[in-house]
């Protein structure tokens, strides 16, 4: 049975590859589906790929994620510092969750060295850029065996 992964892009990240590239690198965020979606075909995994700039529209899609998917792989960007709401929806839906991020947050700016996320993800992945997606993938399926 094909295991089912809703992948999570919190704000701004519709705008990789022009967004401070130097930063974030050149890979657009149809990059990162794409490759989430070859990952995801390789590890036997379906993968519902989504972004927004809003976060009650992330907690809704969290929310249906109970009867729609078997695991969540989020960024969840800037809301990873800022938002309540994102953690306690994952944590009610109790689906294992993998958080990415592209930089490593721990080398960047000191409010960005905590995240909400962290303390209900499975496992954290940050600083491998976009190959983060992959190796959140390859857990995820090794956590959904």
């Amino acid at each position: 049975m094909v295991k089912r992964v809703l992948v999570l892009n919190g704000p701004n990240l519709n705008l990789l590859g022009t967004r401070e590239p130097g930063i974030y690198g050149a890979d657009t965020l149809a990059d990162v589906e794409t490759l989430c979606q070859q990952a995801g075909s390789e590890l036997g995994l379906s993968i519902d790929f989504r972004q927004s700039n809003h976060e009650g529209e992330l907690v809704t899609w969290i929310q249906e994620a109970r009867t729609t998917a078997d695991a969540i792989l989020i960024n969840p960007a800037a809301y990873s510092h800022t938002s309540v709401a994102i953690p306690d929806a994952l944590k009610a839906v109790g689906l294992p969750v993998a958080e990415v991020h592209l930089t490593n947050i721990h080398q960047r700016e000191a409010y960005r060295h905590h995240s909400y996320v962290s303390a209900i993800a499975y496992g954290v992945i940050c600083g491998f850029g976009v190959t983060g997606y992959r190796m959140a993938l390859i857990a995820l399926a090794e956590k959904l065996k």
